[in-house]
């Protein structure tokens, strides 16, 4: 199938670009690496009048270290993440996350801001930046608002994102040279959306210390306790974490959620 006609519109800055997709009378998207609305619009599940391509927005595109955190665009890619070549306090772990997702052609197009906008329970940010303790700022016509990442993604598909926002940047806090870092996906083969998903941050110059379970067919589990990060709490443990999701009761979904914090546990924990 083909897309249904629309208007393009390509702006150069963000105020012209929130002015469009504040408008009420017609149905607009906004869009970026369009690695996941690209088919939407295929399959006629998405049918705008209008799209607006941000990735001419420079501020969108950027990477930049402010006030002990890396401040990366919405519309920096999944490869230019990979590739480095910008001051990373992270230390190496977005390009980690980076490197794992789909293929490098994916990679080259797909974008930040728009993984964690389309917030798929699955997908790699969504799980990686709640565990980094990470904020996504989001823009609208009257300013901009912080969201912490473990608030942002409410459940499949769903978001903070009110109509006529969209996300501007994200703030991943420095790490600290003692932090400790694990993240783990389960796939059938690579380049897959994962099936269950650990990530295990410890920083003690920060008193930090999240373990999270993602890929959990909603917003992925966060918790925060020290001896969680630091030890295998066991399959009952994740079980129970589990109860209250679409995953719940299923012992096979709780066996690989386990395995998967596990060995993020085990990469996070000192050699």
């Amino acid at each position: 199938m083909k897309p249904v006609a629309f208007d393009y519109e390509r702006p150069a800055t963000l105020d012209a670009a929130l002015k469009l997709l504040a408008r009420e009378d017609i149905v607009v998207k906004a869009v970026a690496g369009s690695q996941s609305l690209g088919p939407m619009l295929n399959l006629r599940l998405v049918q705008p009048d209008l799209l607006v391509d941000i990735t001419a927005i420079s501020e969108l595109t950027a990477i930049r270290e402010e006030k002990g955190a890396l401040v990366v665009g919405a519309c920096v890619t999944h490869g230019q993440l990979e590739d480095g070549g910008y001051p990373d306090p992270t230390r190496g772990v977005l390009a980690k996350v980076a490197a794992g997702i789909a293929y490098r052609a994916v990679r080259n197009r797909g974008t930040i801001g728009g993984s964690l906008a389309h917030a798929d329970p699955a997908a790699d940010w969504v799980s990686a930046l709640v565990a980094l303790g990470a904020e996504i700022v989001v823009a609208n016509p009257t300013g901009r608002r912080a969201v912490a990442a473990e608030q942002f993604v409410t459940g499949v598909f769903e978001t903070k994102l009110e109509p006529g926002e969209i996300v501007a940047e994200i703030r991943v806090p420095a790490l600290s040279p003692e932090a400790r870092w694990g993240y783990v996906k389960n796939c059938r083969k690579a380049g897959e959306f994962s099936h269950a998903t650990g990530a295990v941050l410890v920083d003690p110059a920060r008193k930090f210390a999240r373990a999270v379970i993602g890929a959990v067919s909603g917003a992925p589990i966060a918790v925060d306790d020290v001896a969680v990060a630091a030890e295998d709490p066991g399959e009952a443990w994740v079980a129970g974490r589990l109860a209250d999701t679409p995953l719940g009761g299923d012992a096979y979904q709780v066996r690989i959620h386990h395995v998967a914090l596990k060995r993020a546990i085990r990469e996070a924990s000192p050699p």
